[in-house]
């Protein structure tokens, strides 16, 4: 099984909910050392309120400690509306900004307090500010692959809403979020073995969260059936904090790595400098 993917680490999704302060020059320290292994993109912070996201902060001050010199990986910062997209333009070393979207009202006032109609006009001006500066814009469809909260979801809808925001906004990048870890093998393949084909101008994306056994059979549907971009974070830190089981965290890098290798898929990344880096996430990450 051959063939190239590129994976994209994501240390910001992994710090955000720590409760405990992770001091900014740790932050630096770790995401220089990720900065070494080869990944095609990293996910390092975002520019959001302080008072909802306070781990992040310190994101401004971190992206201009980085060491980019020699380095391939993009970088990618998450922003929640209009403000915070102007922020983020302003620095020359950002490529990507990354929109959560969600498919779910109720999760979506939760995470961006804004409506669906409301995220819709955001994405607008965001995408028109991306545009501007020479950017690129990811929509991460968060509540793609379920919903806990009463809102209506199937497939259908996930997919309606992804050939939407390319239509309306031709957007290029999408990553399917599996934001409390509902996703299936059966729903991941039938997600992605009909996005791919139905907007093949469109990069889908796979940012799933997943308990510890699972990891390998949700990798395999996704990549089995087309998708060739993968979110981790390396032993799974992270995940969503209304998650009622806390085992269910982001994808660990590590288990993705050792399925493409197996499977004798190109990924870019050091196996040498990932150990390095799983090294130092048991001393940059608070206990839990």
């Amino acid at each position: 099984m051959q063939g190239k993917v590129r994976i994209i680490e994501c240390p910001r999704d992994a710090m955000q909910g720590m409760k405990t302060w992770i001091p900014t020059e740790d932050k630096i320290r770790y995401i220089n050392l990720l900065l070494k292994a080869g990944f095609d993109t990293i996910d390092f912070g975002s520019f959001v309120s302080e008072k909802a996201v306070p781990q992040m902060k310190d994101t401004a001050e971190v992206l201009r400690n980085l060491n980019l010199q020699g380095a391939t990986s993009r970088l990618l910062a998450i922003v929640a509306n209009t403000r915070g997209a102007e922020t983020a333009c302003t620095f020359d070393e950002i490529h990507y900004l990354g929109y959560p979207f969600s498919i779910s009202e109720t999760f979506q006032v939760r995470n961006t307090n804004a409506t669906l109609e409301e995220s819709l006009n955001r994405v607008d001006e965001i995408n028109q500010l991306v545009t501007k500066h020479k950017k690129e814009l990811v929509i991460y469809l968060s509540m793609g692959f379920g919903n806990p909260y009463g809102d209506a979801w199937s497939p259908e809808i996930a997919i309606t809403w992804s050939e939407r925001i390319y239509d309306e906004f031709g957007v290029k990048v999408i990553a399917l979020s599996d934001t409390i870890g509902h996703a299936t093998p059966e729903i991941i393949t039938h997600l992605f073995s009909t996005l791919i084909p139905a907007l093949p101008e469109v990069e889908f994306g796979a940012h799933l969260h997943t308990l510890p056994h699972e990891s390998k059979i949700k990798v395999e549907a996704a990549w089995k059936s087309g998708c060739r971009r993968f979110d981790g974070a390396i032993k799974g830190f992270g995940g969503c904090p209304m998650a009622a089981d806390e085992l269910t965290g982001n994808m660990p890098t590590e288990d993705m790595l050792t399925y493409f290798h197996d499977a004798g898929i190109e990924t870019g990344v050091s196996q040498e400098i990932l150990q390095e880096a799983w090294r130092m996430a048991g001393e940059v990450f608070p206990a839990h």
